[in-house]
């Protein structure tokens, strides 16, 4: 007997019925779903159910295809208590904004949700399969990592608790909210330099702290000094904070300095290993290499948001998101007919 777990998903939801039982009575799975195991085929798997996921399985939904969005609901942001430059959204709650976005595509039935957490990937014949951490398999045609980045903190009392809140990474998501306070970067050599710049559009109190020697050049702390931006070079004990609002910088010999933000461009790890395992290539700063249509370098695999990107705000994530969505849409509909 024909082992209906293996069968293509058209060809599995046409011998069984269950495509117009599927149209009639719409799930949405979860890992305790017993029902699950009988609808793993799908047209599009979304790894990663944030903004960027959100808005392409919103995309897809739309463009009549079956979605599966699979999502650990542990956003790399979830610490940030407000997000800005987003028309529509200035102000709002990341939480909120991705809770609001989840509601709207759950409107469309014909994408479902897993809330769990993919552990590996695999080429089969006519598509891919995914693996959860719980031994589930999904299978679809094609795939989309929405996953994000993993930032790298330092080893820094205080450092993580502050992440998102009073540390921060990007003045153009939180620059206007902390303009003309007591500012410092937690940064060194050119990096460090070129992010002074900038920051000081926001204010003119302003430190560098290189958290030991400082590699500037010559030229570059003249500069800085002329600008009145000091040098701090003293190692970094801690930070003082109350919930996460800094309050001091405390360095190892005992000193302090008072401070009410600190900019700190942090690396990152890919999230999510699987488009590596997969064989998509990575650029030289570490995000998966797409071209203007957000393929990778495997065909049948897109990425879209952070994990492909330095432009790491809300907006662009579900600006690729849909773009994504469209992109795979289209790419399908001309594939089947």
């Amino acid at each position: 007997m024909e082992d209906l777990s293996e069968l293509p998903r058209r060809k599995f939801f046409k011998q069984t019925g269950f495509g117009i039982l599927a149209i009639a009575f719409p799930f949405h799975f979860n890992k305790n779903n017993i029902m699950m195991t009988k609808f793993n085929f799908y047209d599009v798997i979304i790894i990663g159910g944030s903004y960027s996921g959100l808005a392409a399985a919103m995309a897809l939904g739309r463009a009549l295809k079956q979605v599966l969005v699979i999502d650990s609901g542990k956003p790399c942001n979830a610490q940030t208590p407000f997000s800005h430059n987003f028309l529509t959204q200035d102000g709002n709650t990341p939480k909120g904004i991705a809770n609001q976005g989840k509601l709207q595509v759950e409107k469309y039935t014909n994408v479902a949700f897993f809330n769990g957490i993919a552990s590996s990937g695999s080429k089969i014949e006519n598509g891919f399969e995914i693996r959860t951490e719980t031994g589930i398999k999904f299978h679809a045609s094609k795939l989309i990592f929405a996953t994000g980045i993993k930032d790298i903190m330092p080893q820094i009392d205080g450092f993580a608790e502050s992440w998102g809140i009073s540390v921060i990474h990007c003045p153009y998501c939180h620059g206007y909210e902390v303009r003309n306070t007591n500012t410092g970067i937690l940064a060194n050599g050119n990096h460090a330099y070129d992010l002074s710049i900038l920051i000081s559009n926001w204010t003119s109190t302003l430190k560098i702290f290189t958290n030991g020697k400082s590699t500037m050049t010559t030229d570059q702390m003249t500069q800085l000094k002329r600008h009145n931006i000091n040098i701090i070079e003293n190692e970094i004990e801690k930070i003082d904070h109350n919930r996460g609002n800094i309050q001091n910088i405390v360095f190892r010999d005992g000193t302090k300095a008072p401070l009410n933000a600190l900019y700190s461009p942090r690396p990152f790890v890919q999230h999510c290993s699987i488009p590596e395992s997969l064989g998509c290539l990575m650029n030289e700063e570490g995000y998966i290499k797409v071209n203007t249509l957000q393929e990778t370098s495997i065909e049948g695999i897109y990425a879209c948001g952070d994990n492909t990107t330095r432009l790491r705000t809300v907006a662009n994530a579900v600006a690729m998101g849909t773009a994504t969505g469209m992109s795979v849409s289209k790419k399908m509909i001309f594939e089947q007919f």
